[in-house]
């Protein structure tokens, strides 16, 4: 059959899916070196002649000719075994040995004699081999046709003298249709009388030689005698029919009929030699033997691996007993020692097992893990039960391919970034690095903030994160005042699919300069207000006069303030406490002191480079309204004088208002209780323990502490100026718990004329007004 014939659709004859061929990997394998002679189409599940199959040079003279090949599929592994019967055609003609074949008869031989000839060779079988012989009419012989014979018979007796040569032609016929044939010239010499013929001492000569035996090895030897004398009885040896590469192995001595190795013989290639030998004797006489050679097998092959199927890379996240790939172990040789035995190493997790005939499945044993091991370097190792046994090993490469199982790790738990206010946009906080071992762009690592808000406003718009390098950057200045620290979320996520996460804090802690100046709420600015103080004349060294509240948003020792007289009209007369800002008198009031007192405080805090504020208070050393001067006598700016006109105005009704107030609390004589207030400008009073947002409530730091308070009482009778007497419910002053006790007639006194003298830290001072 011609190259690409159809055998049969073996895809029918199985019951496969034409459709699932290619995807099983579906083909035809053969054992070892031995030729493809078919082959599968995958679209169809045809069986298709791939060479040119030659029965006679498969099977020789064999009548069955059973060709045997294996079609493989894959996922799952199976082996069909197929058996292709290789019919003979008639494509071989009959041949004689050699085209002239000398016979010397004796002229004496008698009729009916018989004389053989080695007979034709057809390579066809069966009725397309010899089936018949035809003779050349002549006078003197006929064909005589044996089962394994060819004879020629005397007919007529010869007579030398009439005839010496004789040529005749033999034609050898084949049974096929058309009929092929093939000729012989047989050349017929009369002589004179050799009437014995040489005869062997064996019809059939058997012997073995191990393969691989050396060359000149002497397998067997012939022996053929005959019983005449002379050179009728000198035997000579000769092979018959036997084919070209048979005779390049093996050579006969014709004296002495010994058969030598000409070349090594292959028990893997021939088991066994069948050779024919022929015995002539000097007048051409012949007779022929039979030698059959067997070939012994000895381990001289050692196994072969085939590698017939192999995934390459293997996912890391295959299962334990994962087929991986196709082992095939092939040994030449026969009985135990084509046995083999095949195993791996045992540091990797994969094993061989069995399959069919003597194929091996490679499957895994256990979790791969490509961070761990990416590569396999697999030994197999294929032992014979040959003595000595022979191995062989090939080395499979394995390579894991890499899945996206591990999320970024960072290398810190936390993170902590430390930036002081005021800081410029874009500077860099921190930088936060993850690891992730997997390969390419499942382990690349992309940082992004995770949405939030940071006192209500997005976390991008306060920081932003370098997605390659993890690098924190500062969006805007931050300001301590506002908030002291905040955290926020960092997410580093691989760029694989499905893709991994994890999550990281970072905690943004901000430290404080001084970049804020001490705020004086008590008294206003210089400028803002118009406040005097009222001093008795009576007061006493270490009285409390009056006190500078001030605050510093800043904290820490940037917000210790500290407090300094830095210019005052009577400078030895009022001290300031350093720390407390409290005013008082550091020695007792004389007459000679100025009844006008201008002070002027500074206020520092503790930070570098320190920032400070300053203030000025008025003070009057004076016990009656008799002695107070005009108001536009300390009055020290003309734009003053509208505000004191309306100040003026507000007073007089509020005092109108109180004056009411405190004749019904005489009439009723329950309220022996006097709270004084202290009066602000315009005769807007401060709250007890008053704190503006975002300032501490620190004790001595010198920030304003809520243990003070300050109250004033307002007097009728006031002119054209606002006076104050302020005293403090600390130090020096009446404890909360206790009460002043006076009779109404002192409450007459106070509110009538205020002429007494009060004892500075037990009663409270009028404010008086001049008209």
């Amino acid at each position: 059959m011609k190259r690409g014939s159809v055998i049969g659709n073996i895809a029918k004859d199985l019951g496969l899916e034409t459709s699932r061929l290619s995807a099983r990997k579906a083909r035809i394998d053969t054992d070892g070196s031995d030729k493809r002679y078919c082959d599968i189409n995958l679209r169809n599940g045809d069986l298709m002649v791939a060479e040119r199959i030659d029965r006679e040079g498969l099977c020789g003279d064999k009548a069955s000719c059973v060709l045997k090949q294996e079609l493989m599929l894959e996922s799952p592994l199976e082996l069909h075994r197929i058996s292709l019967h290789v019919q003979d055609i008639n494509d071989n003609s009959p041949q004689f040995n050699k085209e002239l074949i000398h016979i010397d008869i004796s002229e004496n031989a008698v009729k009916g004699a018989r004389f053989p000839i080695e007979e034709a060779h057809d390579a066809d079988i069966g009725k397309y081999s010899v089936q018949t012989y035809n003779l050349q009419r002549n006078d003197h012989f006929i064909l005589g046709v044996g089962s394994n014979s060819v004879e020629l018979v005397l007919n007529k007796e010869l007579d030398r003298e009439n005839l010496k040569e004789i040529n005749l032609l033999l034609t050898a016929l084949d049974g096929g249709s058309p009929q092929r044939s093939g000729t012989v010239v047989i050349h017929i010499t009369v002589l004179d009388a050799n009437d014995n013929v040489p005869v062997f001492s064996q019809a059939v000569y058997k012997a073995s030689v191990p393969e691989n035996s050396p060359l000149g090895t002497v397998v067997l030897t012939v022996s053929a005698t005959d019983a005449d004398e002379g050179l009728n009885g000198d035997v000579t040896y000769e092979f018959g029919h036997i084919s070209e590469d048979i005779k390049s192995m093996f050579a006969i001595d014709p004296k002495t009929g010994d058969i030598k190795l000409t070349t090594t013989v292959d028990f893997e290639t021939v088991s066994s030699f069948e050779l024919r030998v022929t015995a002539k004797d000097g007048l051409g006489l012949t007779s022929y033997a039979k030698v059959i050679i067997d070939v012994t097998d000895i381990n001289d092959n050692a196994p072969i691996i085939s590698l017939k199927s192999l995934t390459n890379p293997i996912p890391e996240n295959v299962s334990p007993g994962t087929e991986v790939g196709i082992i095939n172990v092939q040994d030449r040789d026969s009985e135990n020692n084509r046995q083999v035995r095949c195993s791996i190493q045992q540091n990797v997790p994969f094993k061989l097992v069995p399959s069919i005939k003597n194929y091996y499945s490679l499957v895994t044993t256990g979790q791969l893990d490509r961070e761990l091991v990416s590569d396999y370097n697999i030994t197999i190792t294929a032992t014979d039960e040959g003595s000595p046994p022979l191995s062989s090993s090939k080395t499979v490469q394995l390579s894991v391919a890499d899945i996206n199982d591990n999320p970024p790790v960072f290398e810190e738990q936390s993170y902590s970034a430390y930036v002081t206010e005021n800081n410029k946009p874009g500077s860099t906080l921190c930088s936060v690095t993850a690891r992730d071992p997997d390969w390419r762009q499942n382990g690349t690592v992309i940082y992004s903030l995770l949405a939030g808000e940071v006192n209500g406003a997005p976390v991008s718009s306060y920081l932003s994160v370098n997605g390659d390098t993890g690098v924190i950057h500062a969006v805007r200045s931050f300001d301590y005042e506002q908030f002291r620290s905040f955290k926020v979320h960092v997410m580093a996520r691989d760029n694989g699919s499905p893709p991994l996460s994890s999550n990281v804090t970072v905690s943004v802690f901000i430290s404080d300069v001084n970049d804020n100046s001490p705020q004086i709420l008590y008294p206003a600015p210089e400028g803002n207000s118009f406040m005097t103080e009222l001093v008795p004349k009576a007061a006493h060294g270490g009285s409390l006069v009056s006190k500078v509240i001030a605050v510093d948003a800043d904290s820490g020792q940037n917000a210790w303030l500290s407090y300094q007289i830095v210019k005052s009209t009577d400078p030895g007369l009022f001290t300031i406490g350093v720390h407390s800002g409290e005013i008082r008198t550091q020695r007792d009031i004389s007459e000679s002191d100025s009844m006008k007192q201008n002070l002027i405080v500074s206020v520092k805090d503790n930070g570098q480079p320190s920032l400070s504020a300053t203030c000025s208070m008025y003070l009057l050393i004076s016990d009656n309204l008799a002695e107070v001067p005009e108001l536009k006598d300390i009055s020290y700016d003309e734009k003053n004088s509208k505000l004191t006109s309306y100040l003026i105005i507000a007073l007089v009704s509020v005092s109108t208002f109180f004056l009411t107030f405190i004749i019904i609390i005489l009439g009723v004589r329950f309220c022996r209780r006097r709270k004084p207030r202290l009066l602000f400008d315009g005769a807007v009073a401060i709250p007890s323990a008053y704190l503006p947002p975002n300032y501490a409530d620190v004790d001595g730091t010198g920030t304003l502490r809520s243990a003070y308070n300050y109250d004033a009482y307002l007097t009728t009778g006031s002119r054209t100026s606002d006076f104050k007497f302020v005293t403090s419910y600390n130090d020096n002053t009446l404890p909360a718990d206790q009460t002043l006790r006076k009779s109404p007639s002192d409450f007459a006194d106070v509110f009538g004329d205020c002429d007494g003298s009060p004892e500075v830290g037990t009663v409270s001072y009028c404010n008086l007004f001049a008209t």
